[in-house]
């Protein structure tokens, strides 16, 4: 709710620079000296991101096109990530190798867990535990590669994006969107701790 309410209220918001989030995210990447990464437009709300593997960034139609506050800052910090990959930032990376794992662990570790807890099956309770654990890993390591994005985003966007009160306004924006990924970091830390106290209950 927070994310969507900064969202909406900024969008509405035109940015002094005049650029739309794909021209920013295209100036933005040029500055860098980066061209192995291309800039699309995605379908979907909020569904902007950066794709390590293709070395896309996409982002949602609104902020694709859009010449508001929210859109430049969503840009920016796609961006971001493309800089740290272009960077080697080892979070990054991480969190781009332990992905499969974690889908797994996400999908199939509460299931394994209540599967061997029915059916008595101790090692697949653990299996099961263990799965989820790669799955709460990556939720953490996912929040310093997001902030650390916002920071890039924001240092780029305050040499000549941004004007006057335009900078704590794209601050907002991101510290918003961050916050999505604390919860869910959090979120996915007390379920694991759910899951082994169903597994010490279990002995």
């Amino acid at each position: 709710m927070r994310v969507r309410s900064a969202f909406k209220k900024y969008s509405q918001v035109p940015s002094m620079a005049r650029l739309s989030g794909a021209e920013t995210a295209r100036r933005i990447l040029s500055e860098q000296g980066i061209y192995d990464v291309a800039v699309e437009e995605t379908g979907g709300s909020l569904s902007d991101h950066y794709d390590p593997s293709s070395k896309v960034v996409r982002l949602s139609s609104d902020n694709f096109h859009g010449h508001h506050l929210a859109g430049l800052a969503v840009a920016a910090h796609e961006v971001g990530h493309a800089i740290q990959h272009a960077n080697g930032y080892l979070p990054l990376n991480l969190r781009h190798a332990i992905l499969p794992v974690a889908n797994l662990g996400s999908s199939l570790g509460f299931p394994m867990v209540i599967g061997g807890m029915l059916f008595g099956f101790t090692g697949l309770i653990d299996i099961g535990i263990l799965f989820f654990a790669g799955a709460v890993i990556f939720q953490l390591v996912t929040l310093p590669v997001e902030f650390n994005a916002s920071s890039r985003a924001m240092a780029i966007l305050s040499q000549g994006y941004l004007a006057g009160d335009e900078v704590s306004s794209a601050k907002k924006v991101l510290n918003a969107a961050a916050m999505t990924y604390v919860a869910a970091a959090a979120t996915a830390v007390m379920q694991l701790v759910h899951l082994l106290l169903m597994r010490g209950s279990d002995d």
